[in-house]
């Protein structure tokens, strides 16, 4: 192999890794990114489910005001 030749290789392996190591790089970003979503998308899934299970206790009460016959009958007399 001549000395071009082998300059040129050099430079060439040298740019291919290089190219290699910011891939890797982008790769660690993304995992990183992906992760923290998952960990936020998590503690929004709890606080969605709190949520929700406070708002069907609520309406559960409000079921029950309303098949009250005594709320019925209330209901009636106010009508009149």
């Amino acid at each position: 192999m001549s000395g071009t030749a082998m300059v040129v290789a050099i430079v060439f392996i040298s740019v291919g890794f290089g190219v290699m190591y910011d891939m890797y790089k982008k790769h660690l970003e993304f995992k990183e990114k992906t992760l923290n979503f998952k960990s936020q998308s998590n503690e929004q899934n709890m606080s969605l489910k709190k949520q929700v299970q406070t708002l069907e206790e609520r309406m559960q009460v409000l079921e029950k005001i309303v098949t009250d016959e005594g709320y019925y009958v209330q209901k009636e007399i106010n009508k009149l």
